[in-house]
């Protein structure tokens, strides 16, 4: 009997969340066959198999939570399937769960002895906590059922996925005695609509991390302005020839990369991280360029921007925002980077306060070009493309002479463009 496990997925991630079987029970697969959909805090992996065989038994559903090592299904590597392994399925998966719940506290090689003695359904139930498979746990829980209400018929008193589905389906009558809910479900006024939707598990993981920067970096925000004039008549004049050389349009961002980088090289503290008691200041520059998807922000990193030139920045921030928006990207696209850029600018935003992508230390935001008023000397004016721009730095390592410096530094370069190819 074959085994499939969660594989080993990065050094930061030790669990997951069953996001869909692509197979079902009784299929055939070949070795290094997609099987299942797992999303991580980070990015969805999909499982597969190690070995050919015939699928037997699920040992997870969708929505369960699962580590690292441990096994979610099991294949009859005779390629038969049926038989004995399939008849016993729903026991085999009853085992293998019990062994892995902590409220057993069985060890594994005693397991089959203790089943055998069939242990009173009162005794097993003497616990501090009723006995439960995942699978029982998770849907009593999401139809409001105290498990000590259920009553079930496994030998041991154990709890499991149909006892919770018969116990919600007993006529009313039956349920009169059973205590009221804690926390009683109010009736939904028609007039006021609502829909619950559950979080993913990444959106979860973005709540948590914003909290988590707030409540542990010392934030604060500078704030600054760009006469975009310069740049966007340099685009105009290049973007044809750009185009035709290097099959990839010439934006805004590979100006902005290549100004942070020059920025940075001229203020270190803000390509740093802290450490402990330490400071790591950081000799290259990956940069992170936020993509919105349906699923939230990601941050993918344009590794070694200092080495390439703007065609490149271009293209890899081009492939790395469909890999986002098709929910392609690896692990290693998000690793690492030592300073973030977010471009609010594209959904309209005027102005606002970027939060820290930690543990680094600054992020810069760019907001929307528009057309306003500016005096060119005592006499002028005229309508500039302006856009206001935003460093959101952590105060415990970076001063605010620092964090004007480098904003102002952006301004000038943008201001001028040509130099930044000096810079480069």
């Amino acid at each position: 009997m074959g085994e499939i496990k969660v594989p080993e997925l990065a050094e930061s991630i030790t669990e997951g969340t069953i996001s869909e079987w692509l197979k079902k029970v009784g299929d055939k697969i070949e070795r290094g066959e997609y099987i299942a959909e797992l999303e991580t805090d980070k990015v969805n992996v999909e499982i597969t198999a190690e070995e050919s065989g015939v699928i037997t038994e699920f040992l997870k559903e969708p929505g369960d939570t699962v580590h690292v090592g441990e096994v979610i299904a099991r294949l009859d590597e005779s390629g038969e399937g049926g038989g004995e392994s399939t008849s016993s399925a729903p026991e085999a998966k009853e085992e293998a769960t019990q062994e892995k719940t902590p409220e057993a506290e069985v060890p594994k090689e005693s397991t089959t002895a203790v089943a055998t003695k069939e242990v009173p359904k009162e005794e097993a139930k003497s616990t501090s906590r009723t006995i439960a498979s995942p699978a029982a746990r998770k849907l009593a829980r999401e139809r409001g059922i105290k498990l000590d209400d259920v009553k079930t018929t496994d030998p041991m008193g154990r709890v499991r996925k149909h006892d919770i589905e018969s116990h919600e389906n007993k006529p009313a009558a039956k349920q009169q005695s059973a205590p009221q809910p804690q926390k009683p479900v109010q009736p939904q006024d028609p007039q006021k609509p609502e829909e619950r939707i559950k979080m993913t598990r990444r959106r979860q993981t973005i709540a948590n991390r914003l909290v988590e920067v707030q409540q542990t970096a010392a934030m604060l925000t500078t704030f600054n302005e760009i006469d975009m004039t310069a740049v966007m008549a340099l685009r105009k004049r290049r973007k044809d020839n750009f185009f035709e050389q290097h099959d990839v349009r010439l934006g805004f961002m590979s100006f902005f990369t290549k100004a942070v980088v020059a920025a940075l090289r001229k203020f270190p503290l803000l390509n740093a991280e802290i450490q402990g008691n330490e400071l790591v200041l950081k000799k290259y520059y990956d940069i992170g360029v936020a993509v919105s998807t349906d699923d939230g922000l990601v941050v993918p990193v344009v590794r070694d921007a200092d080495r390439k030139t703007f065609s490149d920045i271009e293209g890899d921030i081009l492939d790395k925002a469909k890999k986002a928006r098709d929910n392609k990207l690896t692990l290693k696209d998000l690793q690492g980077g030592t300073f973030t850029i977010t471009n609010g600018g594209v959904f309209g935003s005027l102005l606002s306060t970027p939060i820290l992508n930690g543990p680094q230390v600054g992020i810069l935001g760019m907001h929307k070009i528009q057309l306003r008023p500016v005096a060119i000397d005592e006499e002028r004016s005229e309508n500039r493309p302006m856009m206001y721009i935003a460093l959101s730095y952590d105060h415990r390592i970076v001063d605010g002479k620092e964090a004007v410096s480098f904003l102002a530094t952006i301004k000038d370069l943008l201001e001028d463009p040509e130099t930044l190819l000096l810079e480069g």
